[in-house]
């Protein structure tokens, strides 16, 4: 008996809701139906929501994974970049607190002749999102019709946007809808999400920064190299070259947590500065970009390669004309001052004397958000001027009555609860913690291998 048609007309979202709380397989025509409508406006918030709390508490089978990632994939336009005579290679980060990799790889990775298109999302969660980063800039756009999109992309080798109603619209529903509803961490919804938008760009291969530790959504090294290997597998299924890094989120990445600060530290390390966990996790990133879109034998050779486009401003340069082509105002790249500034600035300082030993890294993330920086619902606005400036990492010795992090603010009320926070999450001990977790933890080239 064959399964019924994804159009038939006695669809109903409570029978799939239903079969998902009872722990049974979907088809793939009651998934792509169920998404269909829920793209439309046929299906209600509050029924998708419970069918996506079904999927986290039941979870989902492979065969159902990718019906929902090829039903997101086509309930909009897939681009069609084959007029451009190179390589076309995306990254794509699973959320972490001070991770803001993309705006220094897009450019980068453009300045060696690789094609960069890249569609983001906003804030999910406690993590930062690519797309509120850039709104900080002002005037920067990242609601790009697709023919914008195009052009841009052609100019300049890169080009970031959200995803407007052409590209993936049902991703674009249902990840404001996981964000505000605690179905954010299944692994099975993650990887439909990012798979879907990313096999939209009509891009060659796919680089994938799987966050592991306290920060990221998957908490352990388990979970990460499973994600890992579930959207290498689908992306392999859908015929794209695709490498999984399993990088590590047990302390925010970089110094600067916040939409405008972000930015301000991209800056940094697009200069060939900036705080060397974050600079050495980019270049790291960009030489497998490289190396997926051939522009190197090999990558060691990428690294080399990518540490001397920063270190010569050709990333710079095109993280410049990309603003530029976006609307947004190129000289915050040379006065950071003209991004948002918050009106004030506290210190959280440390109640004892030793070393920080570790951080609740999801803590700060969701101080951050307390503070405005990112949604507690739906419906919420980013202010992109505050954040948190962290003063020591893990590792570092530290007195008594010394600042251990600053915040950003605008409320005096969100500053004393962030503060609150901040002060719980940042562990000291009297003994030097041992060696730090390694940057990346593993590779992971193709389904099931790892090296």
């Amino acid at each position: 008996m064959t399964a019924p048609s994804a159009t038939v007309e006695n669809f109903r979202a409570i029978d799939v809701i239903r079969k998902k709380r009872d722990g049974r397989e979907l088809s793939s025509a009651e998934i792509g139906a169920l998404v269909r409508a829920y793209t439309d406006g046929k299906v209600p918030d509050y029924q998708v929501a419970a069918w996506l709390m079904a999927a986290v508490l039941r979870g989902m089978s492979r065969a159902e994974t990718a019906a929902l990632t090829d039903a997101m994939l086509h309930s909009g336009e897939v681009l069609d970049l084959s007029f451009l005579p190179v390589n076309k290679v995306d990254k794509h980060s699973t959320g972490g607190v001070g991770d803001k990799t993309s705006l220094v790889l897009a450019p980068l990775v453009a300045a060696a002749g690789i094609a960069v298109p890249m569609i983001s999302g906003r804030g999910l969660g406690h993590t930062g999102g690519t797309l509120d980063k850039l709104e900080s800039i002002p005037g920067f756009n990242v609601n790009l019709p697709l023919a914008k999109f195009r052009r841009v992309l052609e100019t300049c080798g890169c080009a970031m946007t959200g995803q407007t109603a052409e590209i993936a619209p049902a991703d674009r529903k249902l990840y404001a809808l996981r964000d505000v509803t605690g179905t954010v961490e299944s692994p099975y919804l993650i990887c439909a999400s990012i798979m879907s938008k990313k096999m939209a760009e009509g891009i060659d291969s796919l680089v994938l920064d799987v966050k592991t530790g306290s920060g990221a959504f998957m908490k352990t090294e388990k979970d990460a190299a499973f994600l890992a290997q579930l959207m290498v597998e689908t992306g392999q299924r859908m015929g794209k070259n695709v490498v999984a890094l399993l990088t590590d989120m047990d302390q925010p990445l970089g110094l600067m947590v916040g939409n405008a600060l972000e930015v301000k530290e991209v800056i940094d390390v697009l200069r060939g500065a900036g705080p060397d966990d974050l600079r050495d996790l980019c270049i790291e990133l960009a030489a497998w970009m490289l190396y997926l879109g051939k522009a190197c034998s090999g990558v060691e050779e990428g690294k080399q390669q990518s540490l001397q486009l920063l270190q010569s401003g050709k990333a710079l340069d095109k993280f410049r004309q990309m603003i530029e082509l976006q609307s947004g105002d190129p000289r915050v790249l040379d006065d950071p001052r003209r991004l948002p500034q918050a009106n004030h600035r506290v210190d959280v300082k440390a109640t004892s004397s030793g070393y920080v030993s570790s951080f609740a890294c999801e803590q700060v993330g969701t101080a951050c958000v307390i503070l405005g920086g990112g949604r507690e619902r739906k419906e919420d606005s980013v202010d992109p001027a505050v954040g948190i400036v962290l003063q020591k990492k893990v590792g570092q010795p530290v007195s008594a009555g010394e600042p251990l992090a600053t915040i950003h603010y605008n409320s005096e009320a969100l500053a004393a609860r962030a503060s609150r926070l901040l002060t719980e999450c940042i562990v000291i001990s009297a003994e030097r913690p041992g060696v730090n977790r390694p940057l990346v933890h593993q590779v992971i080239r193709s389904s099931g291998e790892a090296n």
